[in-house]
């Protein structure tokens, strides 16, 4: 399959990336990710192994629309927990009582 990365043409297939991956240790996971084998990899750590390019050339949504496009299994941004509402002393107390008030 064609596509383009960085503004460069690559013919890319399945097995191609399978074997381009193979032996490479995954890095740890923190934005998007791609599922290739049974590894989950970064997806800019894949974008470099299969293009041989520096990470800043290309974005991750390039190699999501790759990937995905060959069938390989992708994961957006974890999803992070909304941080604790910290409640005023008298906020706390008045929810204690059963009584919100909203200040």
């Amino acid at each position: 399959m064609r596509c383009v990365i960085a503004r460069f043409p690559f013919d890319l297939t399945k097995s191609g990336v399978l074997e381009s991956m193979k032996g490479i240790k995954p890095e740890q996971v923190i934005g998007e990710s791609v599922i290739i084998g049974r590894r989950t990899y970064p997806v800019k750590q894949v974008g470099q192994v299969i293009t041989r390019q520096d990470r800043r050339d290309f974005s991750a949504g390039e190699v999501v629309r790759a990937m995905t496009q060959l069938g390989f299994t992708c994961r957006g941004l974890p999803t992070a927990a909304a941080p604790p509402r910290v409640l005023s002393p008298l906020q706390q107390a008045s929810a204690m009582l059963g009584t919100p008030v909203t200040v």
